[in-house]
């Protein structure tokens, strides 16, 4: 594990809701080269947070560092002076990275793609924070979507489309937020502007310095996906 290394180049993940158009946005940015960016994991990083957030929450650990307390085998909370919650949050993120996203020999960067993060609304923004922080060099791009096309694709068919939208306006208010106090590591794209015009893909080139290919960009955007089909 020791000799474990972050791609040189960071992160970067995709983070949305179900059927806005991220498996497309997922093969694009791996067609550049030395890109790895792996798809859904059943939002497995979400539990390392709640870990970690519970340890910097936790008003017992902060009172006890705050004032210096040096606790015995007496005590109940015995040890906990000694946690080291951003050397914590680097372990997590680093075994996440070497057993789950598993980046390949070569690999300038890597990250995933995921539509579960927005499952805890309450706790969003924070997991995007861990998130940013926790990889190095991590950057987020946001992926939406016309509300009416998402209600009428696939499963969100069985959904009431009222509950359906007020899901996306809340997800989107969180990453618009985010987008405003991170700009140089997140990105806005729509689905619907990138497909019909390419040209929308240019704050998303700027942010990670980087594009694929013309011949590639192309081949992907016309590459029907039918995985949920």
């Amino acid at each position: 594990m020791s000799d474990f290394e972050h791609p040189e180049e960071g992160y970067v993940f995709i983070v949305t809701y179900g059927r806005s158009g991220s498996t497309l946005l997922q093969n694009l940015l791996n067609a550049i080269p030395g890109y790895q960016i792996r798809g859904e994991n059943n939002n497995a990083l979400y539990g390392l947070f709640k870990s970690w957030r519970d340890i910097v929450t936790s008003p017992d650990i902060a009172r006890m560092q705050r004032e210096g307390l040096v606790s015995d085998a007496t005590h109940p909370w015995f040890g906990a002076e000694e946690i080291d919650a951003n050397a914590y949050r680097a372990a997590l993120c680093g075994v996440f990275s070497r057993l789950i996203l598993r980046p390949a020999v070569g690999i300038r960067v890597s990250g995933f793609k995921e539509i579960r993060t927005i499952a805890d609304p309450d706790l969003f923004a924070a997991y995007l924070e861990f998130i940013q922080n926790g990889f190095p060099k991590a950057r987020i791009v946001f992926n939406t979507r016309n509300p009416d096309a998402v209600c009428r694709s696939s499963w969100w068919r069985k959904h009431d489309p009222h509950q359906v939208k007020a899901m996306i306006r809340s997800a989107e208010s969180v990453f618009q937020t985010h987008v405003e106090t991170h700009p140089d590591r997140a990105v806005l794209l729509h689905h619907d502007n990138y497909v019909a015009d390419h040209a929308a893909l240019e704050p998303l080139f700027t942010l990670l310095s980087a594009r694929p290919r013309t011949e590639a960009l192309h081949r992907v955007m016309q590459t029907r996906l039918t995985h949920a089909t």
